[in-house]
Parts: C-alpha cells; structure tokens; sequence
C-alpha cells in the first residue's frame, strides 16, 4: 500500500476524506445562512461535544458553506486566559475593511470603522495597551464605555448594519467559545440579540464543550432564544463504517466487515479515533482488503500515537493535585461519576474537592453533564488514566 496516497488524515482540525453522519448538522446551517442571508430571522447555532468529535471540522465546513453563499467570514479561537475582546478586534477590523473594499465605503461602512475604533480604545483602558491600526477618529458615546456587555452589542449591529449597507452578510465563527467567562458570553449572547432585533445580516455559529449550553443559559436565560444547540457526538455504526470504507475505495481497497467492526469496538465511533486506526491500518496492511489481523497489528502504533499526540498533552497540563482526582475518576469505571463518589475514593470530605474540580472544568478536561455527576471531555481518557496510573501515586 502506498503511504503517500494513504487516505486517512488524524490531526486537529484537518478535514477527513468522508464527512459522514453530519448531514443534519450541515443542512441545518444551510437553512440558517440562506434565511438570514434573505433578510429572514432564524437562530445562530453553537455546536457541542467532547474532544475529538469533529467541532472544528465543522465550523472550517460551515465556513466555507458560508463563504459559497457569499458571505464575509471570520473564524476565531478563543483561548483560555485570554481576553475575547482583543481576539475578536482584529477580526472585526478585518470584516469591515473587506467590506470597504467592495465599492467606495458608504456611511454605514466609515461608521463602523469608528464605532470599532471606539471599542479599541476602551479595551486600552481595560486590559492593557492594543494597536489594530485604525487611523480614524472614534464616535465619541459609542461602544467606549468599557463595559462589554454594553460596548459589544453596538459593535456588532455596526458591523450588521455596514454588511446590510454593502447588500452582503457577515458569519461569526468561533471555536472553543466555553473558554469565553462569564461577562465576555453574556456579551456575545447580548450582542446577537441586538442583531437579530434589528434582523441584521449577521450570524454567529461557535463551538465548545458540552459544558456550553449550560454556561450560555446562566449567563442569559433567553440564550436558548437565540441559539440552537446541535449536539456533535460519536458516528453511529454505519456512518463510521462509511467513514472508513468511502475514503479507501476511490483507491481500490476495502476493509473487511470483520476489521470494520474491531476498529469501531476500539474506537466507539470517535472520528478522531477513526481517522488514527485507519491511517495506521492502511500503513500495516500490504494489500486489499484490510482485515482483521492488520488492525490488531496497528494497534499498538495507534495506541503510541493517541497517548503522544492526543492524551498526553492534556495529562501534562495538569497539576499533581488534578492529576489525582482524574485518576480516582478513572478507577470508577468510565463515567459519567458522581461528585461524592470520587470525593470518597480521594478520602476526603466532598466540600474539600470543589476547587480542584473547578480548576478541571476550566481547563477543558471535565464537566457537569447533570446535577451532581462530573465526566472526562476527552473520550476513552478513562483508559489513558488507567495505563498511565504508575506515574503517580495512589489517591
């Protein structure tokens, strides 16, 4: 087999060769960029799911749907300990130059560059000093109040109202949005409202954990107005098996059924965990079909790899303290867990755990999928603990 023309591309964000099973998710997002690109209101959408599920993919999916229907784009990642204003000003500096390059900038195009230069400046006031090269007066009572949830809303229906201006629309596109706080997602959440008010042509599509619904309905109880909140998750049987099977075809391959079924037991439809065990399955095999033998032969390779480029990065970001109550996690079996039962497998009282299980949900490495019960965001992470347990002692 030859490696070059190997089908399969694991990594972070890299588009597989068969996007099966988001069909719904697609059309979805279809039916939302054409209704708002009509002038017609609809909800933006915030995909969520665990690690590894294909969030980004999606959103560079969606993107370009976005930009097939004629949009101006922006995709952002937020990241944790950083300010979403700073992130999101350079990007919005950008859209709206884009959209004073489609013909001689109108009112409402000048305007926006001012109302953001505004922004710019009380962001300096507030977090620091911050350059995008904006050499425009500001509109002096606008988006400077230094308050985001104020400032935010009136920078965006700015940007909407210079997109409706130009006869074009705007999409928002954010990845790992849970790591926004509390202030910096009422904000945004407000912000969309005041679009969609004004049935602005601009729409938001974002995507975090499965933390996230939960967070945008603290932070303002008519989120779930505004948004909807598909779920991204494991493929089901079959369409893991297209996601194998489609992509090695155009080659003249096949998989076995019986290689098809082992590599989705091992895998529990992951697609991150496709993508791996099938690059590393057309690697050992020598020719067509890829059986059995040769799975249980790139096992070992697929192991190394996931514990170095997917487990492993997250595990060392951890504090000894953490690294203790996952591993008590982990020897509860695979989850979801109750709070008060790792409480009791660390010793101690359940009151003494909050922080550390605080600081776990911050760093992206578990959350609350209900009341009371905490799970791993890193699928089959439970395993990884298991194997890795030597490295630390006992909780």
């Amino acid at each position: 087999m030859d490696r070059i023309q190997n089908p399969f591309s694991p990594g972070a964000g890299t588009p597989p060769p068969e996007l099966a099973g988001r069909e719904t998710i697609l059309e979805q997002a279809g039916i939302l960029l054409k209704r708002v690109k009509a002038g017609r209101p609809e909800k933006s959408m915030l995909l969520t799911g665990l690690r590894g599920v294909g969030k980004t993919v999606l959103l560079n999916e969606l993107e370009r749907m976005a930009l097939d229907d004629g949009y101006r784009t922006t995709l952002v990642e937020a990241h944790e300990g950083k300010s979403l204003a700073l992130l999101l000003a350079p990007h919005l500096r950008r859209l709206l130059f884009d959209l004073d390059r489609i013909a001689c900038a109108g009112d409402r195009v000048r305007r926006g560059l001012a109302v953001l230069r505004s922004f710019v400046g009380a962001i300096r006031i507030s977090v620091g000093d911050v350059d995008i090269g904006l050499d425009i007066e500001p509109e002096h009572g606008t988006a400077d109040s230094g308050d985001l949830e104020v400032d935010l809303p009136e920078v965006f229906a700015a940007l909407g109202e210079a997109a409706r201006e130009r006869k074009t629309s705007i999409a928002l596109l954010i990845d790992e949005i849970q790591y926004a706080n509390t202030t910096e997602l009422s904000a945004l959440i407000m912000a969309m409202h005041k679009v969609q008010q004004r049935q602005l042509p601009v729409v938001m599509i974002g995507a975090g954990l499965p933390i996230l619904p939960g967070l945008a309905g603290e932070s303002k109880s008519y989120a779930e107005r505004l948004f909807n909140f598909p779920e991204v998750g494991p493929l089901p049987e079959h369409d893991a098996f297209r996601a194998l099977q489609e992509p090695v075809r155009a080659a003249g391959v096949a998989f076995t059924p019986d290689a098809l079924r082992e590599i989705f037991r091992m895998t529990q439809g992951y697609p991150y965990f496709l993508q791996e065990w099938g690059y590393q399955a057309w690697n050992q095999a020598t020719a067509t079909p890829i059986g059995l033998q040769v799975v249980f032969e790139a096992n070992a390779r697929v192991a190394e790899r996931l514990e170095a480029n997917f487990f492993r990065v997250r595990f060392d970001r951890l504090t000894p303290a953490e690294k203790l109550f996952l591993r008590a996690m982990s020897e509860l079996g695979s989850g979801p867990y109750r709070t008060s039962d790792v409480a009791e497998k660390l010793g101690v009282q359940i009151g003494k755990i909050g922080p550390r299980r605080a600081g776990l949900i911050k760093k992206g490495m578990i959350y609350s999928p209900s009341y009371g019960d905490i799970a791993f965001t890193v699928p089959l992470f439970y395993q990884f603990m298991r194997r890795a347990m030597t490295v630390f002692p006992s909780p």
